[in-house]
């Protein structure tokens, strides 16, 4: 295989066929690595079927660290991507791979950005030093429950003074992500069990005790801005807007729409071009600051009134990446966010300007998942016997289910079966698209006492026609 570098891709299932696609597509090597639950994972079809007899390696687990450098010795691997989860905001393996005897190239932001940005308090504290809004509440680790309290039941008392119908206060893990570590109070009274809990979850997940406190905003959309910037940390651009408020109980993504708002066909009680702006050039504006050096999210939430609070940055390639390139050309041309991140991180050029990019129509992305809504997003576990959809011109499935043999699916992961992504030339068109790919979608199969499978795609068609609405 021809290339001047090998990626070892140190991730799994649909992002790990995206990324070895990338690979490919630049002239790179690639290696794949699997463990016995994912045997039958179509990333391992694809490594088979499309690398070389280094592009295939099975360990024992997804994070061991050590397992990953070992394969990466033996394969002769010059770069590790982490996709997202595992390793991807875990700035001491991205440390590790870049200082270690025989360093590799980390494709991601640097180590000590990871660091600055992976922090809740160090992200609010540069936000706050460039007068970006943030969340009324702490702007650095609480680790004195005393502290803890008297900030509580000031943030309670304003909110009461506010006229607020009810009360609330999120207690967070300041080094937590991706909506774990979180909880919300709503009785002054179970503030100090709640803080509690959190603080000796951060101490055991993070070895950091260090806990944020915030008032909760109700009735917020969540929307992303998806940042691309060059190795030297120097050129920064935005691929636009993602709204993200369609989520499960735990705070975990299920449908996102590109971009943010959309006021030409929805009425919102605010300028929400204007936010957009605001938003975007916020984050812009952060990233130049950090001297941000690859992809990122930069996490927003918008209250009914138009305004908006910097939350969180995600220092890594994001599932909902798909969605940002539906509507997005540079150009001209069409945009792979997941090619862009690879080529930037080993030092290509961004070649293009903002006024090069263009964003055309609205784009959805479904992450279709063998679950039950109805019973708190449970997972189902079993067989996949039959899975496959109508191709559309405007539609892009991203899996690593075979769709021509039975899967069993892993209990080792979550049950997580395929993005969907569809663009339309206006909202309504893709509202219309996105019905007609749920209702063309056939997905079966049987648990170990012949259950039928669950999913979310009943779920999915009826969040479709409240899209980008408060």
């Amino acid at each position: 295989m021809s290339g001047e570098h090998r990626i070892i891709i140190a991730n799994r299932g649909e992002i790990a066929i995206r990324i070895a696609q990338a690979c490919l597509e630049l002239k790179h090597g690639f290696t794949c690595v699997y463990t016995e639950a994912d045997k039958n994972s179509g990333h391992v079809a694809f490594a088979r079927n499309h690398g070389d007899s280094k592009s295939l390696y099975k360990i024992s687990s997804y994070q061991d660290a050590n397992e990953i450098f070992s394969v990466a010795d033996i394969c002769g691997a010059t770069a590790v991507h982490p996709g997202y989860g595992f390793f991807a905001e875990d700035y001491r393996f991205a440390r590790r791979t870049v200082e270690r005897d025989n360093p590799l190239i980390f494709i991601g932001p640097s180590w000590w950005v990871i660091r600055e940005l992976g922090d809740k308090i160090n992200t609010k504290r540069l936000a706050r030093s460039l007068e970006v809004p943030t969340v009324p509440g702490s702007d650095s680790p609480i680790y004195d429950e005393i502290e803890a309290v008297e900030l509580a039941e000031n943030l309670f008392y304003f909110q009461k003074e506010q006229g607020f119908p009810s009360a609330s206060v999120m207690v967070k893990a300041s080094a937590g992500g991706g909506g774990m570590g979180i909880e919300e109070v709503l009785d002054p009274d179970e503030f100090r069990s709640v803080y509690r809990r959190i603080r000796n979850y951060a101490k055991r997940q993070f070895n950091d005790e260090g806990v944020l406190i915030e008032q909760r905003i109700f009735g917020f959309n969540h929307l992303e801005v998806q940042i691309v910037s060059e190795k030297s940390g120097k050129k920064h651009v935005h691929f636009g807007t993602r709204n993200c408020s369609i989520q499960s109980n735990g705070n975990q993504k299920r449908l996102e729409v590109a971009p943010g708002f959309v006021p030409d066909e929805i009425h919102y009680l605010f300028d929400a071009g204007s936010v957009l702006d605001s938003i975007t050039g916020h984050s812009l504006s952060m990233a130049a600051k950090v001297g941000y050096d690859n992809v990122g999210t930069w996490e927003w939430i918008v209250t009914p009134r138009g305004e908006p609070f910097l939350m969180e940055v995600n220092t890594r390639i994001q599932v909902e990446n798909g969605v940002s390139a539906a509507i997005s050309t540079i150009e001209g041309e069409g945009v792979d966010i997941v090619r862009e991140q690879i080529r930037l991180g080993l030092g290509g050029k961004l070649y293009y300007s903002q006024n090069d990019i263009s964003f055309t129509g609205v784009g959805i992305e479904y992450r279709i998942i063998a679950e039950n809504p109805d019973k708190n997003f449970s997972p189902w576990v079993g067989t996949i016997t039959d899975f496959n959809w109508q191709d559309r011109p405007w539609l892009k499935v991203h899996t690593h289910i075979p769709l021509s043999e039975h899967y069993d699916i892993p209990t080792d992961f979550d049950p997580n079966l395929a993005l969907a992504v569809i663009n339309g030339n206006s909202l309504s068109e893709v509202k219309q698209r996105g019905l007609e790919f749920l209702d063309s979608l056939v997905l079966e199969g049987t648990d170990g006492v012949g259950r039928s499978l669950e999913s979310n795609i009943e779920y999915l068609r009826e969040k479709t026609s409240v899209i980008l609405e408060f």
